[in-house]
């Protein structure tokens, strides 16, 4: 039986079913990953980016299926917040909410400073000098209007995603198709020698560093799940959702991955996210002109929209959660009157975007959205594998593999991100414990 939110709080009205499911992974996944962090990736690995994409969808299928048995048990909002709480421990489903907090907030800014980017290099290339210069605070004003669209509730929410969706994958495929011919020409050269040292790594390290820097792009499917409480028969539409999801979005990774280093080189590929953050458009430019260009900056712009909306979502209904047991404020547990959305939840959570919005770099951002996204979803895949037989959906072998690959692949980012990442999982349950023991001490009163 499927247990209601923590606490007998009152739950969201299910309104969304496979298809706005499905988009809303698309809208999570199609984002700051493929316009512009899988060229981190490819200056990581070189011309094995490809291999990495591939790995990478291969690791988080394992963990979408985890997920999606989680999601189907427990049909609620917070994702394995709420799983780590009912199949482990307290401490390791704070652990869980608190990592997944902290990377999504870093993640959800990049995107507001990667829109910003992209918006104001076209403004620059229209011919407006210095546009530049304002990529905080339009970075900033993005995150609080997308904060107020998602603060008026989840139908308004998906009729956004839906729009925003088509026109990434409308630029996506223009990409692709435009740019076969020119990476079919460059021949089998632009993959010499496949496994290349980048980024101060030898080929091995490179690979599976840009394994994770791929992987988080992947995680998107998870928004899926922490919406578990507003999709109808989530049984059944939950895993379909991801699966249909993550096939389609390794299809268009790999794509994307081989026109781009057929037509630059990996190197080449790279040095276009560090020279002006909009890779796709700069190599669009070069076999389609300014056509090109414009197409992937229309593309990106509003591809990063969707990435700040549904992050914005997946993050509030965590910190929904986090408010029904306790380990949040009250206030953020609060459901607006018509019971769509968490009304105060949304506007914390933006709030923190604004502010982490204001400065960032996004290889850093992205590689701490790595280790952190690495440690929630190797709880997700253990918190799967307590599942009893009747709950299952997939054999155990599933979440294990998902468990090894990401406490495999969490110590392949620079050992100065995962140290940090220890170290804020560490302030995180010892702020718990201490939050944990005052109530007891105030309920004694």
């Amino acid at each position: 039986m499927t247990a209601p939110p923590a606490g007998g709080a009152p739950g969201l009205r299910r309104e969304v079913g496979t298809a706005g499911a499905v988009l809303l992974g698309l809208g999570s996944i199609l984002g700051t990953g493929i316009f512009v962090s899988l060229a981190l990736a490819a200056g990581a690995a070189g011309p094995a980016v490809v291999l990495a994409v591939a790995l990478a969808g291969l690791l988080a299928a394992a963990n979408g299926l985890s997920s999606a048995q989680l999601a189907a048990r427990h049909p609620v909002s917070g994702g394995t917040y709420e799983y780590g709480y009912r199949e482990l421990t307290p401490a390791l489903g704070f652990t869980a909410g608190w990592m997944f907090l902290c990377a999504k907030t870093a993640s959800a800014a990049t995107a507001a400073l990667g829109f910003a980017g992209y918006l104001l290099h076209a403004l620059e290339v229209a011919g407006v000098a210095g546009a530049g210069r304002w990529r905080a605070p339009v970075a900033v004003a993005t995150a609080v209007a997308v904060t107020a669209l998602v603060a008026g509730g989840i139908r308004r929410s998906n009729r956004a995603n839906a729009v925003v969706v088509t026109l990434a994958l409308g630029a996506l495929a223009f990409f692709v198709v435009a740019g076969a011919p020119a990476a079919l020409a460059s021949g089998a050269g632009a993959y010499r020698p496949f496994f290349a040292p980048g980024a101060g790594r030898g080929p091995l390290a490179g690979v599976l560093y840009a394994t994770a820097l791929a992987f988080v792009a992947y995680t998107g499917y998870g928004r899926i799940a922490t919406l578990g409480e507003e999709v109808r028969e989530p049984r059944r539409t939950i895993p379909r959702a991801i699966v249909v999801c993550l096939v389609a979005t390794v299809a268009i990774y790999a794509a994307v991955a081989w026109v781009a280093v057929g037509v630059a080189g990996a190197e080449g590929y790279a040095a276009a996210v560090e020279s002006e953050a909009a890779p796709l458009g700069v190599l669009a430019e070069r076999f389609a002109g300014g056509t090109g260009w414009w197409v992937l900056a229309a593309g990106a712009t509003v591809a990063m929209i969707g990435v700040l909306l549904n992050l914005l979502l997946g993050l509030s209904r965590v910190l929904l959660a986090m408010g029904r047991r306790g380990d949040a404020p009250a206030a953020v547990a609060r459901l607006d009157a018509a019971r769509e959305t968490p009304a105060v939840a949304v506007w914390v959570v933006g709030a923190a975007v604004a502010l982490l919005a204001l400065s960032g770099s996004v290889e850093t951002t992205w590689s701490f959205s790595a280790f952190t996204v690495l440690v929630y979803y190797a709880l997700t895949n253990l918190a799967a594998l307590r599942l009893p037989p009747g709950a299952r959906l997939v054999p155990p072998a599933v979440p294990a593999l998902g468990l090894a690959g990401c406490l495999f692949l969490a110590f392949w980012v620079d050992p100065a991100v995962w140290g940090a990442g220890l170290a804020l999982i560490a302030a995180g349950l010892l702020g718990h414990l201490a939050a944990r023991r005052w109530r007891r001490r105030r309920g004694g009163d």
